[in-house]
């Protein structure tokens, strides 16, 4: 794209230059650590499944018994597993049954390190050619229709996984390229992942594999009658993001909410805790081709966006600078933001251009997320549809990637799916209406636009050089980001923080360093094409 804004170069690489200095200290303790999620993502990706008669998964039985030992956890998980596999001689799924019946693990004695090695290896090539089979399933069917430009994404919530099904096949006949399944309230705070399919939640639907794999199959079929891909979306954070990202993985999801420091802020998820976890399960959604949604868009629900919109674009450069040293390139960085500006805000359009444009110039090769307008939506369905219409204005002019519609029912009710239509049919006008906008327009120096940009890089760079000075931990322990202050030690899941120890053993994360070109965890702008 042709830049327009004339923004430093010099002060965008400084930008980075510092982004890459403030992350360095986090990704070295991230490196020493794991968690008991992690732990259990990595069972997953071994083939852990299923759940006792009380409903506990096998993952979460594994770990609990680990836990109880001497050693604890800091040798791994996936050692005392293996091993009863290898002595059991039984496959993943029928050990998976007899945990659940209630083997114990601890009861084994060891067994030679290359035969817990050969068999990490056939366990490590089955989840690999599941993982390579679906991301060549995902281009060949992308290859197969066009959707639209920028991806018109979409949300479900109804608690019940069928109903979803129901509402989602309607969005995607619509016109919708993206479904999101909106997870039940608070399941970020649940540090297991409920099992089977389910049929109850409050202001959402709960994120299981089964769930997963009932609405990848209604998608695909729907796709295939439309002669076009449907992407599937899920929220890989909170307690379990590195799990949810291995059944998303496993169950070919497309992009995943992953962002390194919405748990912290607004979920009260330890910090500690919370970096790690978004590591290992960013690694997981690289190896699958699985694109991020990070969630900058909700700082300015609790900070105004005029005064804060540099927060937004500190974290956008901190969001890549995790992202590359998980390995994800580009091109699967959905980095957030949102048109969030008071409407009473004289010129608030040209705020909320200058912005964006901001974002694409800065970000050219990323597919920036752009969020409708929530905080300042009244029940006024007319005042809401026409905040909407400007938000897709901005949206199409500025070359956004994901564009997630706007609801002219925003805080009225969940949506209904004539709701969705009406949100479909508006984008659909207005960017079809300006659809060489684009190209057409350049901004006036010394003007609105132009200003406006290069205060916001000017006030983000400030604020990177005082974070490099006290640090992240620090700078979120006093409330820098968002207004919400988080203590160090503070939240929840630090019990779950796990300090490797010297025999430490996660093949899958070997695994995934090698194929990702992770040698030791420092920032990597490569990762899986």
């Amino acid at each position: 794209m042709r830049k327009k804004l004339g923004l430093s170069q010099d002060k965008i690489d400084e930008a980075r230059a510092l982004s890459k200095q403030i992350c360095t200290p986090v990704l070295e303790f991230i490196d020493r650590h794991s968690s008991v999620t992690v732990e259990r993502a990595t069972l997953r990706l071994a083939g852990a499944d299923l759940a006792n008669e009380d409903g506990v998964p096998v993952p979460n039985l594994v770990v609990q018994q680990l836990a109880s030992t001497p050693d604890g956890l800091e040798g791994g998980a996936l050692r005392p597993y293996l091993t009863a596999m290898v002595k059991t001689g039984l496959t993943p799924e029928a050990l998976n049954q007899k945990i659940a019946d209630g083997l114990k693990l601890t009861e084994f004695s060891p067994i030679p390190d290359r035969d817990l090695e050969l068999k990490a290896g056939q366990l490590i090539d089955r989840a690999e050619a599941r993982i390579q089979k679906n991301r060549a399933f995902r281009k060949e069917k992308q290859a197969e229709g066009k959707n639209h430009d920028p991806l018109l994404y979409l949300i479900v919530a109804t608690g019940n996984i069928y109903e979803d099904v129901k509402q989602a096949t309607a969005a995607a006949e619509q016109g919708a390229d993206v479904i999101a399944v909106i997870r039940t309230t608070a399941q970020s705070l649940l540090d297991y992942v409920p099992y089977g399919a389910t049929t109850e939640g409050f202001g959402g639907t709960y994120a299981t594999q089964e769930n997963f794999r009932i609405m990848r199959a209604a998608l695909d079929e729907v796709g295939e009658k439309l002669h076009r891909y449907i992407q599937l979306t899920n929220y890989a954070s909170g307690l379990c993001m590195p799990e949810i990202a291995a059944m998303g993985a496993l169950e070919r999801l497309d992009m995943m909410l992953n962002d390194s420091m919405y748990g912290i802020l607004f979920r009260d998820i330890n910090m500690y805790r919370t970096f790690v976890d978004q590591k290992f399960s960013r690694m997981i959604d690289a190896w699958a081709g699985i694109t991020i949604n990070t969630g900058e868009d909700n700082y300015l629900t609790t900070s105004d966006a005029y005064e804060k919109a540099y927060t937004v674009l500190a974290s956008q450069f901190l969001n890549e600078r995790f992202a590359f040293a998980a390995g994800l390139p580009e091109h699967l960085m959905g980095l957030g933001h949102a048109f969030e500006m008071d409407p009473s805000i004289t010129n608030g359009f040209l705020f909320e251009l200058a912005q964006a444009q901001m974002a694409r110039e800065i970000f050219p090769n990323h597919p920036l997320k752009y969020m409708p307008p929530t905080k300042f939506m009244s029940g006024d369905i007319f005042k809401g549809l026409a905040m909407n219409s400007l938000f897709c204005f901005v949206s199409k002019a500025t070359g956004q990637g994901i564009h997630l519609l706007g609801m002219l029912t925003e805080a009225i009710h969940t949506p209904f799916m004539m709701d969705r239509y009406l949100a479909v049919e508006n984008a659909q006008y207005v960017m079809n209406a300006m659809a060489g906008f684009e190209d057409e327009v350049e901004f006036k120096e010394g003007g609105i636009v132009k200003t406006r940009a290069a205060e916001v890089l000017d006030r983000t760079l400030a604020f990177l050089r005082e974070i490099a000075q006290k640090g992240l931990f620090e700078s979120i322990a006093q409330g820098d980001f968002a207004d919400v202050k988080r203590p160090k030690d503070g939240g929840k899941g630090l019990e779950g923080l796990i300090a490797k120890g010297d025999h430490y053993w996660n093949p899958f994360e070997s695994h995934l360093k090698r194929v990702l070109h992770l040698s030791d965890g420092s920032a990597n702008e490569g990762g899986l094409q």
